[in-house]
């Protein structure tokens, strides 16, 4: 008999028992709640609507909002929200069987929204003889209330995500910071009573992009949500 054959009949090896320090660093491990993602998804919308509407009240509704046509300022209005919480949607819950936030589709959405909006604003937007008409380069306020509003969604979700993200975290930052400035978009729709094409495009609109840009630059970086 071969001395491999031996060997093949002999019992495996009995492990060493773990080192002191192994058996100290298991002995500080402790049970971790895992994330509940739609409550963490109707938390983060509910305090972001509240935060929004109260910085809305804060500035006064718009002057000329009995003038507009009402079908386009619903319509509009239901754009921005749909633009706030579908981002934040696809970066804080997962698909079914998946654990991991839907990165890709949420980078998407900030990508679509930031481009879409901006759009929307040069494209389309009445005015009535209350209405109010500036320089572009006089959009300094809107752009400053805009982003204000979009800081509340976009920490909630970084707290929400913290370590939760191996892979894409900066677009989903991007997707937080795209769902906060549409909540910002928001705000604005129901305040500023400013039409010109251009503040409301570039302005208003901007507003989407500036965030995302912003989000996926300092989150990421803030925490260790990577």
């Amino acid at each position: 008999m071969s001395a491999i054959d031996e060997l093949s009949r002999m019992p495996p090896p009995v492990p060493p028992p773990p080192s002191l320090a192994l058996e100290a660093e298991l002995g500080k491990l402790t049970a971790v709640a895992p994330r509940r993602p739609v409550r963490q998804l109707a938390l983060l919308i509910g305090l972001s609507l509240i935060y929004g509407g109260g910085i809305a009240s804060m500035l006064t509704l718009r002057r000329d909002l009995a003038d507009l046509p009402m079908g386009w300022f619903a319509a509009a209005g239901l754009a921005w929200l749909v633009g706030f919480v579908a981002p934040v949607y696809l970066a804080t819950v997962p698909a079914p069987g998946s654990i991991i936030p839907r990165w890709k589709l949420a980078g998407g959405a900030a990508v679509i929204g930031a481009i879409g909006f901006i759009a929307l604003g040069l494209a389309i937007h009445p005015s009535a003889p209350t209405s109010g008409h500036v320089s572009f380069g006089t959009g300094y306020g809107c752009l400053k209330f805009g982003l204000a509003t979009a800081i509340v969604p976009v920490v909630i979700g970084a707290v929400f995500l913290r370590g939760a993200l191996p892979v894409g975290s900066r677009w989903v930052a991007a997707s937080l910071g795209a769902g906060g400035g549409a909540l910002g978009g928001l705000m604005l729709h129901v305040h500023c009573p400013i039409t010109d094409t251009l503040h409301v495009g570039i302005i208003h609109g901007g507003v989407v992009g500036i965030a995302a840009l912003v989000a996926a630059a300092l989150v990421p970086r803030a925490t260790d949500v990577r």
